[in-house]
């Protein structure tokens, strides 16, 4: 297995070409939705399963407590794991978040100010999307 730190960079790059494309999704939705919402994720998702059944120096943790969640994650295997599910999930819900705006009619500008959100913190930015549709929906409504 290539070294940690590699991956852990390949990993990086594949994300951040996924979240190109997604700013560039007003210019090039089909692409855009190929390789950031559907080839990307599934590529990350590749090499989470990888991680998980690599075996590893490290054994100890577990999902049963907080403690033993930081125990699993003070290896490095488990840890790169962690993030790269980060980064398929991440990209995969700014995919969703461009399409569905698309679909709806939501203005890029305002996704475009979410999709930070949930690059760097996931379900804020998933919240914030959500609360630009339900004010849009209202909006519409009335």
């Amino acid at each position: 297995m290539m070294n940690i730190e590699t991956l852990f960079s390949i990993a990086g790059v594949i994300a951040m070409t996924g979240w190109l494309f997604l700013l560039f999704s007003p210019l090039i939705p089909k692409w855009s939705n190929r390789i950031a919402g559907t080839i990307l994720p599934v590529i990350l998702s590749l090499g989470y399963v990888i991680l998980l059944i690599t075996p590893s120096s490290g054994n100890a943790g577990g999902f049963g407590t907080l403690a033993d969640v930081m125990e699993l994650f003070s290896y490095e295997q488990a840890a790169l794991a962690g993030w790269v599910h980060f980064l398929a999930f991440d990209l995969f819900v700014g995919a969703w978040a461009c399409r569905a705006a698309r679909a709806e009619g939501v203005s890029f500008w305002l996704v475009a100010l979410c999709l930070p959100v949930i690059f760097l913190f996931g379900p804020a930015g998933l919240l914030a999307f959500q609360a630009i549709r339900t004010l849009r929906f209202r909006m519409i409504r009335t």
